[in-house]
């Protein structure tokens, strides 16, 4: 995981939590994890792609904005990992990043993971881009937390982040 550092102003990236899903010497890919869209629920999301949801607790859950790139594109970022159309696991972590829509219509039927986000978009890094950034301080390289994932309030998870790292909040400013 990658936690903002404090004096990241990007306003794509500030107080950001993303988790790198893959990781290759051509670059690397990611979702931002702590980014609801209160404007956009996943029972919108799936009436515009013709999949009917009965389950009103899953209709009314947040859209998350993943990243900067490609916002049209969407995937299921979900725990466990399951057997799904086309699924990238996320090394050691049990979770995974699916872009089929076979993941979608077993949420709706209760048979899918209860612990998922919807999202769209992702965040991308060239050849030796985020190396660079790290190098820069730009970010705080974190292990996977997957309680900071999905059981931490989107709101709460950069501050949750930085407290699994034992990281003193209060100088926060001055990182």
């Amino acid at each position: 995981m990658l936690i903002a550092m404090p004096a990241l102003e990007d306003p794509n990236f500030h107080k950001a939590v993303v988790l790198i899903c893959e990781h290759t010497p051509e670059g690397a890919l990611g979702l931002i994890v702590n980014r609801p869209v209160a404007t956009y629920t996943v029972g919108q999301a799936l009436a515009q792609m013709g999949i009917d949801c009965h389950n009103p607790a899953v209709a009314a859950r947040f859209i998350y904005w993943g990243g900067p790139v490609q916002g049209e594109v969407g995937s299921v970022l979900h725990r466990p990992l399951g057997q799904w159309h086309t699924t990238l696991a996320v090394e050691t972590t049990n979770t995974g990043m699916t872009v089929s829509r076979d993941i979608l219509e077993a949420i709706t039927q209760g048979e899918g993971p209860r612990d998922f986000m919807l999202m769209t978009g992702y965040a991308g890094w060239g050849e030796g881009q985020l190396e660079e950034e790290i190098k820069e301080n730009t970010w705080i390289v974190a292990p996977f937390a997957s309680e900071v994932l999905f059981d931490q309030r989107p709101e709460l998870r950069w501050e949750a982040a930085l407290d699994s790292m034992g990281i003193d909040r209060e100088y926060e400013g001055h990182a």
